[in-house]
């Protein structure tokens, strides 16, 4: 079978047609507004909070000032329980709040944070649990509320992968005290870079919008330590553009998955990550896990080959956070305390997903793996 004559990658951003962002910055350039809560990061704003259905939402500009953020607006300390199989962000985000990441294994189906392991995990310097939806499925979130509840600890989401997540009809970013979502260029909806944090609280609202500016509150006051973490107006503008062309995306790539699924389910030594019926799918990513015993070679070699064919998938999220030199001299890093976080590690592969992506293209990239069963 001949490669592919251009790279495919794990994924490619949705761009709206250059006429439309030009219009969008007519408007920027008029108002002569280019960040601090300008006119289109308002509206922006009240359109995310509506997209996501949740009472409150604050706008930043990456992703990850954002989980910092969440962390200090929370007054959190000591440590906090979180998976290893997640982007380094996560735990960053705490040790760069002074706080230590004690590392849960997940749960081998759903891939998030183990809610059975999770209590014997608490200490009394534990202030709170950062899970993480994983690939868009949820947490166990009613589990982990539990046992926030019974010990006293604050839940935060790093939701990066779950824009337009579900549950039931509700919102992702209605679980927890506050969740974490990213606007960065490689997820289904984005600002090229950005991200906003959701909660339910006002009052907490409030301290965040403070936090992410400095601390300012107005011009004669400076009432916390703050970052500069604001949104500017080209990035709200941007994603005002992208929401007009979310749900031609999402259409587009629930048909790629089908296509995956169809041509994958049956495959020996490949299973498949489903989306319980009771969540909406966020179409970040299509994965699949290979177990070498049952497919005849390892994730790691259909990484390999399928570059050979002009493919690029991508393993994540490998290594395993625990395993960074940063903290792998845990003691909630030792391997042995992570045996479902170590198998998964070495059977996940995210196959390319994006709306421009030919069905054909699909179909080629399935057979091209099945190749490779031996």
């Amino acid at each position: 079978m001949k490669p592919f004559d251009e790279p495919i990658y794990v994924t490619r951003p949705l761009l709206p047609d250059l006429k439309e962002v030009y219009h969008e910055l007519e408007k920027v350039w008029a108002s002569k507004w280019l960040s601090n809560n300008g006119p289109e990061h308002q509206i922006f704003e009240g359109e995310i909070r509506r997209r996501l259905k949740v009472s409150n939402v604050s706008l930043f500009n990456n992703g990850t000032i954002a989980l910092l953020v969440a962390v200090n607006s929370l007054s959190l300390k000591g440590e906090v329980i979180t998976t290893p199989f997640t982007f380094p962000a996560t735990p960053h985000a705490l040790f760069w709040n002074g706080i230590t990441p004690v590392f849960c294994d997940i749960a081998d189906e759903s891939m998030t944070i183990d809610p059975s392991k999770i209590e014997q995990m608490v200490s009394p310097r534990t202030t709170a649990i950062l899970g993480v939806h994983i690939f868009g499925t949820p947490c166990h979130i009613e589990k982990i509320q539990e046992i926030a509840n019974r010990c006293g600890l604050k839940v935060i989401y790093d939701a990066a992968h779950a824009f337009d997540t579900e549950v039931d009809g509700t919102g992702i970013g209605n679980f927890g005290d506050i969740s974490m979502f990213s606007f960065h260029a490689t997820k289904l909806f984005h600002t090229a870079e950005g991200g906003a944090l959701t909660c339910k609280d006002t009052d907490l609202k409030r301290c965040i919008d403070l936090l992410k500016n400095f601390g300012i509150k107005n011009e004669d006051e400076v009432v916390m330590s703050g970052i500069n973490g604001k949104m500017n107006e080209i990035q709200a503008a941007l994603g005002l553009l992208n929401l007009r062309y979310l749900e031609v995306e999402r259409e587009k790539r629930k048909r790629i998955i089908d296509t995956y699924i169809r041509c994958l389910r049956d495959t020996e030594g490949i299973s498949l990550t489903e989306i319980p019926k009771h969540v909406k799918n966020s179409y970040q990513y299509f994965v699949i896990r290979i177990e070498q015993e049952k497919f005849g070679i390892s994730r790691d070699e259909v990484y390999k080959r399928l570059r050979e064919y002009n493919v690029y998938a991508r393993k994540y999220f490998y290594p395993l956070c625990s395993d960074y030199p940063c903290y792998k001299n845990l003691p909630s890093a030792d391997p042995a305390n992570l045996p479902v976080a170590k198998k998964v590690v070495a059977e996940v592969l995210c196959l390319p997903l994006y709306g421009d992506l030919a069905i054909s293209s699909v179909e080629k990239i399935c057979e091209i793996i099945r190749s490779f069963r031996k």
